[in-house]
């Protein structure tokens, strides 16, 4: 599916378009990029229509104004709450993070300030995260008397390793960017906060240049070889790389390497 104009808007997220790059801005910066039902419903769908969009290849996320990248669900938004079985069922079919993290394009999340709760298990389902310098990162939930609900649970332990993650679990203890770079919450801090979106941005156009198809094989060998053995993981390797040798875009990067000049690809 194309979209309707290389640059759109509406009222809590921003789009902006740079070059092959799409840049998508959670933008309720007066409670910090809480996210609300819309954000819920219009998020998902926005990015799934930039992962359809062939103009697009890589995909920038952040946050509006001063305060962060996001500090999870606004507490403040009135809502029903139902029975167990009830909110069981909400929140399966309501797994909007889930869908962001089935994305077959790569995309960096732009972290500053705070990014928490929810903010963060939104930041979990990103491929690359980068931090600008003092971005804290926590899940407070079980303190509220909950758990994260958003893959928090499950996507953070796979990246940073059991033992951390169950330490900001149960503790609820924040860190800091220089300890999510340390522990690999994150995998670049930047220079400064004023430059965090153009460093991310350029680490996204870096990932654009390259074949689309290959950025999108190698997302789908990473993450779904973490739910195998290692042995169905190899293999699932060999066969996405066998799929790649017979690609146009293959063939041209190699002509492109004896040729010395810069490759054209075009996603076959």
């Amino acid at each position: 599916m194309m979209l309707d104009t290389p640059t759109s808007h509406s009222e809590f997220i921003l789009l902006t378009t740079h070059g092959k790059v799409a840049q998508v801005t959670l933008n309720r910066p007066q409670v910090g990029n809480a996210f609300n039902d819309a954000i819920r419903h219009e998020l998902p769908r926005l990015l799934e229509m930039i992962d359809g969009d062939d103009r697009y290849a890589a995909i920038v996320m952040n946050g509006a104004g001063e305060r962060g990248f996001c500090v999870g669900a606004d507490i403040k938004e009135s809502r029903t709450v139902g029975s167990s079985v009830q909110e069981r069922r909400r929140l399966k079919d309501n797994a909007w993070i889930d869908r962001i993290a089935g994305l077959s394009k790569p995309v960096v999340a732009a972290i500053h300030g705070y990014c928490l709760g929810g903010g963060l298990e939104l930041a979990l389902a990103c491929d690359l995260r980068i931090a600008a310098p003092g971005a804290v990162f926590g899940l407070p939930e079980t303190g509220l008397g909950l758990i994260p609900g958003g893959g928090g649970t499950q996507r953070l332990p796979r990246l940073i390793g059991l033992g951390r993650a169950m330490d900001m679990l149960l503790t609820g203890d924040r860190v800091t960017s220089d300890d999510a770079l340390r522990m690999g919450l994150v995998s670049r801090v930047a220079s400064n906060a004023d430059s965090l979106v153009a460093e991310a941005l350029a680490v996204a156009s870096r990932i654009s240049a390259r074949p689309p198809t290959a950025n999108a094989y190698a997302k789908e060998a990473a993450r779904s070889g973490l739910e195998m053995d290692l042995q169905a993981g190899l293999t699932l390797e060999k066969t996405l790389f066998s799929l790649l040798m017979s690609t146009t875009d293959r063939a041209e990067a190699a002509a492109a390497f004896r040729d010395k000049r810069e490759p054209k690809f075009t996603g076959n």
